[in-house]
């Protein structure tokens, strides 16, 4: 995995701690029957308190969190709804009653959104209300009115990249209603846009509400359908009979619908686990910060030793400057290295400034200060390691350094310094033992991989659901504080229109990943000429090895033949069976480092994870050759999920090559 490069900065104080954890945040999705439902026939108020109770459920749950667990800062929970008018404006009712964060991820922009929901008769009602005005039909007008006045109290996140087709579909079919072929076109339409809101809410979410009949779940954009899409990717859904909304279940597969109305009650216990499980990380315990680890503005110059193996086998120029390295600090990240992603940003069409500044105040520095953790623990881990295979080779060379030498007397000198050298690396992987620099190393630089792409991914609005975050092995917290560091902000208040998607491609996508493809690139060229050069050492040391030990065989076959001089096998004995045990220990040692790096499988991790990113540079520039109409939401975070699978994927091929190796006495 990458470390930071050197800043070369002079040294400065530690930086104020930017933690990951331990703040974290519930966050639920609604989707339910629309306003004309029949089970909605008196204003809602059966539904209204349903889901009050469940609301008032879920605090309930949320306060056994806090209470069990004081150090856990728990954000007021956060609702998500398509602000359609029914089930949707009932939910925000009831959240915005126990003040909850509300954000709605609209199909539209806001003017096409309060359109089309409001259901007007007329083209002159539609033009109406696109131009903001009141509609003359007064149930038109007061659908517009509520679904505009919850507008104006959550963040918008508005998939406004079609409003011009759409619209001119939705004008067309007011002009032409009798035309079938259009209705069906335009249904579709919105149906599409609608689905891809349900998307962007489940993603977000870590349980789904539903206010369901059990009717139709191919309806597209529909209530079953955002249902079956919530639990195909692994989201607890809360499902609530429209008929008898006073109980609910909570299933968690789309197999688990089978007969789910008979099923209903008030399972406290299995809501409790679900919240639980949303707050905590996967092996039960809490988030934890970043803070745990120190923070260090600049590397260890005795934990340099593997760097310099990369710099001396590597090619690098100067292999023998120093390469203690500067770390960026935290707080200056987003006037230095993160500058250009931060102006970038700001400088997007419609860009939410309070947005952007959290990124570059919150997401920024806390990748910062995890990657240079993540560097420094990595150092000295390796190092260590190193170190040991190199003092082992010292400790047999140096033992037998008297035969050569002929110092008989001073034998006990050369046992010695063996003793201090075999000693030497029982401390070094005891106190990496003690200090955890393996699993701390993993833990540090998987939640750095994790928040080095966060920044691009929010800004579009895209989120990794949380079923689809990696299981790690030992600790979960690094996941599960990543996860909760890239919920905080939430979706930006924007209206994503096509000049904003070419924007986001071309300011923030498109740099990214030719920076990173680059990198792993080089990364790939450079690792394997490490490689290359250590094995090729390690042979010819055993090589010398072995004609050294033929030299000394030449010797004694010539003195038994006469044709050299009898004394010279026994005066060389010596210095041969040095020889002979020094240059394949050292050969060894050699060997050892090259297979505890793995440089060349860590090589090939790069040459795969750069084909890929190659793969997606091809398509964003297919993409930003079309014109405009070409680019839309769904396109574009289909982009990002898969450079997002590309992060998971390097990281779990990683893991699977450094998790068996811990510290450890070389063998």
């Amino acid at each position: 995995m990458r470390n930071p490069r050197p800043t070369h900065a002079a040294a400065t104080p530690p930086a104020a701690p930017t933690p990951i954890g331990p703040q974290v945040r519930l966050a639920i999705g609604v989707t339910g029957s629309r306003a004309d439902d029949p089970a909605l026939a008196d204003d809602g108020g059966r539904i209204t308190g349903a889901l009050a109770a469940v609301f008032a459920d879920i605090e309930s749950a949320l306060a056994a969190q806090q209470s069990a667990t004081p150090a856990l800062s728990v954000l007021p929970t956060r609702l998500h709804t398509l602000l359609a008018p029914g089930v949707d404006q009932l939910a925000a009712k009831a959240a915005s009653a126990l003040g909850w964060d509300l954000v709605a991820p609209l199909p539209f922009g806001q003017a096409l959104n309060v359109a089309i929901n409001a259901r007007p008769r007329t083209g002159a009602d539609a033009r109406a209300l696109l131009a903001g005005e009141d509609a003359a039909d007064p149930e038109v007008q007061a659908r517009a009115r509520a679904i505009r006045a919850w507008a104006g109290r959550a963040r918008l996140f508005q998939l406004a990249d079609r409003d011009d087709d759409i619209g001119a579909l939705f004008h067309a079919t007011l002009a032409s209603p009798s035309d079938q072929a259009l209705a069906r076109h335009f249904q579709a339409a919105i149906a599409a846009q609608a689905a891809l809101a349900g998307r962007v809410m489940v993603e977000q979410s870590d349980l789904m509400v539903g206010v369901w009949d059990n009717d139709h779940r191919d309806s597209v954009g529909g209530t079953g359908h955002t249902i079956v899409r919530a639990l195909r990717i692994g989201t607890p859904v809360l499902l609530i009979d429209p008929a008898s909304p006073g109980a609910w279940c909570i299933v968690s597969s789309t197999e688990s619908l089978a007969g789910w109305q008979g099923r209903l009650g008030r399972d406290v216990e299995r809501l409790r686990a679900v919240v639980a499980a949303a707050l905590r990380a996967g092996d039960g315990s809490e988030v934890r910060s970043l803070d745990d680890e120190p923070w260090h503005p600049r590397g260890s110059r005795a934990a340099t030793l593997y760097r310099r193996i990369e710099a001396l086998f590597g090619g690098e120029p100067r292999p023998f400057r120093s390469l203690v390295q500067d770390y960026d600090p935290p707080e200056r990240v987003a006037r230095s290295a993160g500058a250009p992603l931060v102006d970038a940003a700001a400088a997007m069409p419609g860009a939410d400034p309070g947005f952007v500044a959290v990124v570059a105040e919150r997401v920024l520095p806390a990748f910062v200060r995890a990657d240079g953790v993540s560097a420094r623990l990595s150092d000295s881990y390796r190092s260590g390691m190193v170190a040991n295979f190199i003092l082992a080779a010292l400790a047999v060379i140096i033992g037998l350094a008297w035969l050569p030498l002929g110092i008989e007397g001073g034998k006990w000198m050369f046992v010695l310094a063996e003793l201090v050298l075999l000693a030497a690396i029982l401390v070094i992987t005891w106190q990496g033992g003690r200090r955890r620099l393996h699993p701390r190393w993993f833990e540090t630089r998987r939640a750095a991989e994790y928040l080095r792409h966060a920044p691009v991914l929010l800004l579009i609005g895209v989120a990794r659901p949380p079923s689809h975050w990696p299981r790690a092995t030992g600790t979960a917290w690094p996941e599960h504080a990543a996860r909760h560091l890239m919920r905080e902000p939430g979706l930006p208040r924007v209206a994503v229109t096509r000049p904003f998607l070419r924007a986001a491609l071309q300011r923030l996508v498109e740099p990214h990943v030719a920076a990173q493809r680059a990198y792993h690139l080089a990364k790939a060229r450079r690792l394997n000429r490490i490689s290359h050069r250590l094995d090729h050492l390690a042979e010819s040391l055993f090589k010398l090895a072995v004609a050294a030990a033929a030299t000394w065989l030449l010797l004694r076959a010539g003195a038994a033949l006469h044709w050299a001089p009898a004394a010279w096998p026994q005066v060389t004995s010596k210095a041969f069976a040095f020889l002979g045990v020094a240059l394949p220990t050292l050969g060894a040692s050699i060997a050892g480092i090259r297979y505890f790096a793995d440089f060349e499988r860590f090589a090939e991790i790069s040459d795969v994870t750069a084909g890929k990113l190659a793969q997606v540079q091809v398509r964003l520039g297919q993409l930003l050759s079309g014109p405009d109409s070409a680019i839309d939401y769904e396109g574009v975070s289909r982009l990002a999920h898969g450079i997002d699978g590309i992060v998971v994927a390097e990281i779990e091929s990683w893991q699977a090559v450094f998790s068996g190796k811990p510290i450890a006495l070389p063998a």
